[in-house]
């Protein structure tokens, strides 16, 4: 049985074409840092922390949901978070993938170590909106943010598997590729959980844990992750959820989020939800902001310039979940990964 540590390089593993081994992937790594494109850079930084002599690497949450701060991730929590992702979704020794993540998340991180772990020819592009321009490739997965997959619809056939994480699908986006001859995955995770611990493909409502990973939920609704492969202690998240089993649950929204309007509790992403289709060609977001009277009031944010709202707009909401005002916003502000940031972006 194969059971690698962090100090191990598949024998099959290639970076753009060749063969690395260990300290191949250090003079890389020098090379990147001494005379790299910026955005190899993080590359090098990367691959030096990885072979040094700490059995941990230190990472940057992505501020989704507070102050961005740095983490200590252990280096085989990463093997084996990369071993659980080749389980699932049946990546094997040889596979062809496309890395165009940003190494300074997790994400990317995750891409290289699952490659060198899990022996796979990988080739690594500098991050950008439209990954795919320009490709005449066929790879067997890829991961990609929403924006990306978005904007590589006309491409993605290139593509045989992809997940889609670090800020969820609409459901607009969700139709596209159920079209598509690619088989897409939504998946679930965060820094704290070493990228995702749970998938489903896309068009699915619950969510899937990889292996070695069970959860349940407090008596917040909330739900708490006991993966101990990849930590020691069970992770208690603010991510409202229906329990479905110890192996499978959906996604109902943040508690952060969650708005009390009136004495009535909103989960603004089911609201959302509902609006999807109505606005299908603008981002937004449903928040909660002070009110004398109600205590908060349920508002539509949109980004963009003003423009005539539909008529029929609000028809599928219920008499309450009704925002009460819309705002135009010129630009959301968002982390590096995409995710918007709701309090920020009504600053």
């Amino acid at each position: 049985m194969y059971n690698p540590t962090y100090r191990d390089v598949h024998n099959k593993f290639k970076l753009n074409g060749f063969h690395l081994d260990r300290d191949d992937l250090c003079r890389v790594a020098y090379s990147f840092i001494k005379e790299g494109e910026s955005f190899e850079k993080p590359v090098g930084d990367f691959l030096l922390d990885w072979f040094d002599d700490n059995d941990y690497i230190e990472m940057q949450t992505s501020g989704s949901t507070g102050i961005p701060k740095l983490i200590r991730v252990k280096k085989q929590a990463m093997v084996n978070s990369s071993l659980a992702t080749g389980d699932f979704f049946d990546i094997n020794p040889g596979d062809k993938v496309l890395n165009c993540l940003p190494v300074k998340y997790v994400a990317g991180k995750l891409m290289f170590v699952r490659s060198f772990i899990l022996g796979l020819d990988m080739e690594f592009v500098a991050p950008s909106s439209k990954p795919l321009k320009n490709n005449d490739v066929v790879y067997d997965f890829s991961a990609m943010v929403p924006l990306q997959a978005q904007n590589s619809l006309n491409e993605l056939h290139m593509i045989k598997k992809l997940i889609v994480g670090g800020a969820k699908i609409n459901t607009s986006l969700e139709q596209q590729l159920l079209k598509l001859p690619t088989k897409s995955f939504e998946t679930y995770g965060m820094t704290e959980t070493v990228s995702h611990i749970a998938a489903k493909i896309v068009g699915e409502k619950s969510f899937k844990v990889l292996p070695n990973v069970t959860v349940e939920k407090d008596e917040r609704n909330c739900l708490i992750i006991h993966a101990p492969n990849i930590s020691d202690i069970p992770i208690v998240t603010n991510d409202l959820v229906e329990l479905i089993s110890e192996t499978e649950f959906t996604f109902l929204g943040r508690l952060d989020n969650v708005i009390n309007s009136g004495g009535i509790k909103f989960s603004p992403e089911l609201i959302e939800e509902k609006l999807t289709k109505r606005i299908a060609d603008r981002r937004f977001f449903i928040a909660g902001i002070p009110d004398p009277d109600l205590g908060e009031k349920l508002i539509l944010a949109i980004e963009g310039e003003k423009y005539d709202l539909p008529d029929n707009l609000f028809n599928k909401l219920d008499k309450y979940e009704k925002p009460k005002e819309v705002v135009f916003i010129p630009q959301f502000k968002e982390t590096g990964n995409g995710k918007i940031i709701r309090k920020d972006s009504l600053a």
